[in-house]
């Protein structure tokens, strides 16, 4: 369904209205992600030009980075080793906490966020599940993904627990630095 919004294939115009109050969350990553220009798609199914975008865009891009934090994109850096942020289910919070404190005990992830209070729905053997959990955000190198998955896969309670690695393209230089120094080598 969230597709749905974010698709250039839409046909109907979603006002703002409806996409703030049932999809915060998947609202903004739509923006953040495709722009706002690609929400509002016209009937043709090309994106409608919005009078205040380029606006933004010109007010924007001109400004630099705050003083004081120091911006990298990861590709064209050699500070900072290729990070990345791993998406973990786990049950329940003490099968989270104590998942999350061997983690980073064994130096395979810098920091390991717990966030409560998840709905997963999904199909297992055959029947639509729903079940709560909470889910960790584990912050890493790229080339500890193999290790941090083994790790998962024989602390973790479920049969095939899920590990989904997504790229850090850039970031806060000193956190990025961080993350190297916090992993094994």
């Amino acid at each position: 369904m969230a597709l749905t919004f974010c698709s250039r294939a839409t046909s109907p115009l979603i006002s703002s209205f409806v996409l703030r109050r049932r999809l915060p969350l998947v609202g903004a990553f739509c923006v953040l992600s495709f722009g706002i220009s690609n929400l509002f798609v016209s009937k043709t199914g090309s994106a409608l030009s919005l009078p205040f975008v380029p606006l933004l865009r010109s007010k924007f891009a001109s400004q630099g980075p705050a003083r004081n934090v120091h911006l990298i994109k990861m590709e064209g850096s050699s500070a900072a080793v290729p990070s990345i942020v791993v998406y973990v289910t786990v049950p329940n919070r003490e099968a989270g906490k104590k998942l999350a404190e061997s983690i980073v005990k064994e130096k395979l992830a810098a920091c390991v966020n717990i966030v409560p209070g998840i709905e997963s729905v999904y199909q297992w053997k055959g029947e639509i599940q729903t079940d709560p959990e909470e889910l960790l955000i584990i912050k890493t190198r790229q080339s500890l993904l193999g290790a941090l998955t083994d790790h998962v896969k024989a602390n973790h309670p479920y049969e095939v627990p899920e590990v989904i690695a997504l790229p850090i393209n850039g970031g806060s230089l000193e956190y990025l630095e961080w993350i190297k120094s916090s992993t094994k080598d």
